[in-house]
């Protein structure tokens, strides 16, 4: 993997990686911000790849992110909570199965954080809130092999 960023005039840079390219537009939106998003959204594209492939369908989803940082330089992350809302055909078992394998083993940004920083989660299924406030299971990844996922390479 590589990425190239280039300033470009202001605050605002170009990335360019080896599919494509974007513009990073600071202060309007910060690095950190980038990097929260980025999270963010690797643990989504696992709750919508992981059901297609076993022939389940996720809708309406919508994760939110809070993060605690430290007060002092450098201002890594303290805390991190996922909120999970979906829908889905499936059975909450299997819904928090989903989010359990995508925090546990096959997001690659959140697994590149939880070293050093706490991370819990909140699922809500089908309107019904099924976990509150977990804590990942461990803190050094796990070997659930929930099967190939195609889709955004890591």
């Amino acid at each position: 993997m590589k990425v190239t960023i280039t300033h470009k005039d202001a605050m605002r840079f170009e990335a360019k990686t080896e599919k494509d390219s974007f513009i990073i537009d600071c202060p309007k939106i910060s690095p950190i911000e980038y990097f929260l998003s980025s999270i963010v959204t690797c643990s989504a594209t696992d709750l919508i790849l992981i059901p297609k492939n076993q022939g389940k369908t996720v809708t309406d989803l919508v994760v939110d992110a809070e993060v605690l940082r430290n007060e002092d330089h450098p201002r890594k992350f303290n805390t991190l909570h996922l909120t999970y809302k979906f829908n889905s055909d499936a059975d909450d078992t299997m819904a928090a199965r989903w989010v359990m394998a995508s925090l546990e083993t096959y997001c690659s940004t959140i697994n590149t954080i939880r070293d050093t920083t706490a991370i819990t989660y909140t699922i809500i299924h089908n309107g019904n809130l099924i976990r509150e406030n977990e804590n990942m299971i461990s803190g050094g990844g796990s070997n659930i092999d929930m099967g190939e996922i195609n889709g955004c390479p890591t």
